[in-house]
């Protein structure tokens, strides 16, 4: 009795002539790139070039063995994993859409992830980046090595800033929330930045009222996302330009921040899906840095809004609630 699979995984079987024999189950991901049909090549049902197809299929035939591809555009793409195996004279492979399994997954099975993702990840990076700073120091390095060395290290705060959002998107505990003036907190959220701002001489210009109102906040929380924010924007911006945020009252109390990201402009499907994990194309890598920071706000009664309005780019409008 053959046994439904789930939405995510698909089992692919061909045969020595590299054709699709039999496709069982789904697989989103490749649904979109590939053509999972039988008596289709191998190489176009996973999108991949005819050399890779050949080794997959080696792999298979040699016993077996975990392989992971990238599939599809930088902008529709996305990664599944491959368990090879070959039996009753085929060659099979269960496809997992990995995408797919962490858009679905509930919070506890992220938190966990994330948890382990920490623990492996966030000691050899920071082992890795105290190097990369010590080696910075050497007085004799050429130019050029000087320059390879920044862009090592801002690869690794990009890695531990992927890490932070992925946390803080599944986190589950509730907020420390304490009264805060948010020009500091925004002040603070620039300082975590300032590495990657500088390297593209740009700043962020604050535009305050005096006597903005206190806001309640979990400032160790609310940092990481909105610097991804601001980082998120700054990207979109020429070199030598300013990222521009404006703190206003908010009505009923407590406080907004506006920021304008001009380098995108959404349709309403669009709008609507912006703060869903790894469904946004403004997230810029992160995948799940605008549902992290939405996930936040919410968890200390205050919320996150896009909007495409008349001007150019899509405005952000963060809600803070009164302190």
């Amino acid at each position: 009795m053959d046994i439904p699979l789930p939405d995510a995984l698909a089992r692919l079987s061909w045969g020595e002539n590299l054709r699709l024999v039999e496709v069982r189950g789904r697989c989103p991901l490749l649904e979109r790139v590939g053509r999972l049909v039988p008596g289709e090549a191998l190489s176009a049902a996973l999108d991949v070039e005819e050399g890779r197809a050949r080794r997959l299929d080696a792999l298979a035939l040699q016993g077996g063995g975990v392989d992971f591809l990238r599939v599809g555009s930088a902008e529709g793409g996305g990664w599944v994993r491959l368990s090879l195996l070959s039996a009753d004279g085929l060659r099979h492979a269960w496809v997992l859409d990995l995408d797919a399994v962490l858009h679905q997954a509930p919070p506890v099975q992220l938190s966990r992830l994330s948890s382990a993702l920490s623990h492996e990840l966030r000691n050899p990076l920071s082992s890795v980046k105290l190097s990369v700073q010590t080696l910075a120091r050497n007085p004799d390095l050429s130019a050029r090595d000087q320059r390879r060395l920044t862009i090592a290290e801002r690869e690794i705060r990009t890695l531990e800033r992927l890490l932070t959002m992925l946390a803080e998107y599944a986190r589950d505990r509730p907020a420390t929330v304490e009264t805060v003036g948010l020009r500091e907190l925004v002040v603070q959220a620039v300082e975590a930045i300032s590495f990657e701002l500088r390297g593209r001489q740009q700043a962020v210009q604050v535009d305050a009222p005096e006597g903005l109102p206190p806001v309640r906040a979990d400032a160790h929380r609310t940092g990481p996302v909105l610097s991804q924010l601001l980082l998120n924007v700054a990207a979109a911006l020429p070199e030598g330009s300013a990222v521009e945020v404006q703190l206003r009252p908010r009505p009923g109390g407590g406080a907004l921040l506006t920021v304008r990201d001009p380098a995108a402009t959404l349709s309403a499907e669009e709008q609507a899906q912006a703060f869903d994990p790894f469904g946004s194309r403004l997230a810029r890598g992160a995948g799940l840095s605008l549902a992290a920071l939405r996930q936040v706000l919410l968890h200390q009664e205050g919320g996150a809004e896009v909007h495409t309005d008349e001007k150019p780019g899509t405005l952000f409008t963060l809600a803070f609630a009164p302190g």
